[in-house]
């Protein structure tokens, strides 16, 4: 049996592994889902030797039946569960059927737009609306657009993970866009904040609104860095087969229950110290959602105790951070499983730009504070 120091050691070793291994094997690269598996499997093993307050810790029937049905009901759209998975089941069908006629629609578009106008436009127009189609769409119509733009694997790469980044942004302005927003507006529905379904909107909006606006520009630019051209190259839309279709969405089911379990298997970490730290040190700590569920983190930090400034904080810093790596966030599951994108490729361009958002934010959130201003 381990006492609980040995096993907290062991959470900080799968933690450590979790962040680095995926970058330096190239087997666990290619393996990724399996990888976050094996370590959620390991982390849930752990905990149950760390007693919570009030909570039960490591395995149980309930833990295990939520990795089970999460993938599969993880978003409410319009008051029907719907999960990850059946979602890319059936976006992936539609098009496997009428792919000709998308590819045609994206040559039209081409046609009448120039690329970067249409990369702006896509960003921002995503950006926005995940926060009613939810995350899962907006970023399952992404890759498919993507993949049919006559844009080399470079530029399709920058502009996916931007876009990644702002619809983990905007999805989380109302309760439709992801999970983690459900989560915050339920928490917060009571005294003394009776949180509706505009209240992140109203706290979040004049960040999040023009932040998306500046990640639509980050990825022109970043398209006109690449050199790809005007535009003017036919399009082509890459034709799946059924059994890719349902292979994906099989990965994406693993990976899923990878992330459950590895929120709660580091819950008594979550719990005994990151939820303790100010608001200041929260928005940078909250970078660890780059690998973590953050709706689970989520969950966890947010309550009805905590200041408006404190909730914006947290919130805002699991957000921005959960474009960082692909484990982060929903969207960049889908986009890097579609688009074969390396965990090294993505974190060689979001870590950057995640830092470079974390750093603005925070300024925009606590200099003022500082001043004396608010």
């Amino acid at each position: 049996m381990l006492d609980i120091l040995q096993a907290k050691i062991s959470l900080a070793i799968i933690f450590i592994a979790v962040l680095v291994l995926p970058f330096k094997v190239r087997a666990i690269e290619r393996n990724l889902e399996i990888f976050l598996f094996v370590s959620g499997v390991l982390a849930l093993t752990f905990s149950g030797f760390i007693p919570l307050q009030g909570e039960h810790a490591g395995w149980s029937w309930k833990i295990l039946t939520e990795a089970l049905t999460t993938p599969l009901n993880i978003t409410n759209i319009y008051g029907i569960p719907m999960g990850i998975v059946q979602i890319v089941l059936i976006v992936g069908t539609i098009i496997y059927i009428w792919y000709r006629q998308i590819e045609l629609g994206i040559n039209n578009l081409v046609k009448k737009f120039s690329v970067p106008s249409i990369v702006f436009g896509l960003i921002i127009l995503l950006g926005f609306i995940s926060s009613v189609i939810s995350a899962i769409l907006a970023s399952i119509l992404l890759v498919e657009i993507i993949c049919a733009l006559p844009l080399d694997r470079g530029s399709k790469i920058d502009i996916t993970i931007v876009a990644c980044f702002a619809i983990g942004l905007g999805a989380a302005l109302t309760p439709l866009g992801e999970p983690l927003s459900t989560i915050i507006v339920a928490k917060l529905s009571g005294a003394p904040h009776y949180a509706g379904f505009d209240f992140l909107f109203r706290i979040l909006g004049i960040y999040i609104i023009p932040a998306i606006i500046l990640l639509g520009i980050i990825g022109v630019i970043l398209y006109k860095r690449g050199g790809t051209g005007t535009g003017v190259a036919e399009c082509h839309l890459q034709r799946e087969t059924i059994r890719q279709v349902v292979v994906r969405a099989g990965k994406v089911y693993l990976f899923i229950m990878a992330l459950v379990f590895l929120g709660e298997g580091f819950k008594p970490v979550v719990l005994d110290y990151i939820i303790q730290i100010p608001a200041e040190g929260l928005y940078w700590v909250n970078m660890v959602s780059a690998v973590l569920d953050n709706a689970t983190l989520a969950a966890a930090e947010i309550s009805p105790v905590l200041s408006v400034q404190q909730i914006k904080s947290a919130v805002l810093g699991l957000i921005i951070a959960g474009g960082m790596l692909i484990p982060g966030n929903i969207p960049n599951i889908i986009a890097a499983g579609k688009l074969e994108i390396t965990s090294k490729e993505w974190a060689r361009r979001g870590v950057p730009l995640g830092l470079v958002l974390m750093v603005c934010f925070f300024g925009i959130l606590f200099i003022p504070q500082y001043l004396g201003l608010t």
